[in-house]
């Protein structure tokens, strides 16, 4: 069995309640983006003013990521062009909302938003884990932090019938 069918059975062991799956399905996304919020929050210095029709290419969460897909890409090929897909779109939706803040139209800080978020997902996910009776995968391996989207998306691409 490959390395990550074994992380996928793991981290799927204390999610087998619906609610719990529910939750994941809208909190994990959530965490991911509001990660990414935050870290694109991170000031770059003399690089902030470097955008190309309106985006910011290179900022923290892009660099961030681009570690991130390295191990995706050891785990899984295939599921790293999901989790590189899902992360464009979270970039996307960064980007969109700091301009917005730029133009005065969001009158909340980037980094604001994204603890809001932050804060919220994670007590829903730890009402879902109470629900489920059992404690959140990170507990036991800081991986599954990132397993978690990866978990996501593989049943995204048994749906699809995706080899992963």
């Amino acid at each position: 069995m490959k390395k990550i069918d074994l992380l996928l059975e793991e981290y799927g062991e204390s999610h087998h309640n619906k609610i719990n799956k529910l939750i994941h399905w809208i909190c994990v996304p959530a965490i991911f983006f509001s990660i990414v919020g935050l870290v694109w929050s991170i000031p770059l210095g003399f690089l902030e003013d470097f955008k190309i029709n309106g985006f910011q290419y290179i900022n923290w969460a892009t660099l961030t990521l681009c570690i991130v897909f390295i191990y995706y890409v050891i785990l899984s090929p295939s599921l790293t062009i999901g989790m590189f897909l899902f992360s464009a779109g979270c970039l996307y939706l960064t980007n969109t909302i700091e301009n917005l803040i730029l133009s005065k139209i969001i009158t909340y800080e980037l980094w604001v938003i994204s603890i809001f978020i932050f804060t919220i997902a994670w007590i829903f996910q730890f009402i879902g884990h109470k629900i489920e009776g059992k404690k959140p995968s990170f507990f036991k391996d800081i991986q599954f932090l990132l397993i978690g989207p990866a978990w996501l998306m593989h049943f995204i691409y048994k749906k699809l019938k995706i080899p992963y």
